[in-house]
């Protein structure tokens, strides 16, 4: 995927990170990735419908999500009811390399 998350901040920097970085964004709907909230004074972003917490020091610093493979898997089966475990292959595409 070649999509981005890109965070504008307040003192005029923007940040660009591959979105697969954030493996519950880079599988979430276009809607799901819209609907999010600055949490505090600009801290963090959350995006409720993903139950996805992403905080701007860590964007800073360069952090991919920390979420484990089995911690992904097991949202992914709750958000697709259902659906069988993604190929490793594909979950260390969208997560952690």
């Amino acid at each position: 995927r070649s999509e981005k998350l890109i965070v504008d901040l307040a003192d005029g920097r923007t940040l660009v990170v591959p979105l697969e970085w954030y493996p519950r964004l880079a599988y979430a709907a276009p809607r799901e990735r819209q609907n999010w909230i600055l949490l505090g004074k600009g801290y963090a972003i959350e995006w409720p419908d993903l139950d996805e917490h992403i905080g701007v020091a860590s964007l800073l610093a360069g952090h991919r999500s920390g979420e484990s493979r089995k911690s992904f898997e097991r949202w992914l089966a709750r958000k697709r009811p259902g659906s069988r475990s993604l190929p490793l292959k594909e979950v260390r595409r969208a997560g952690r390399k």
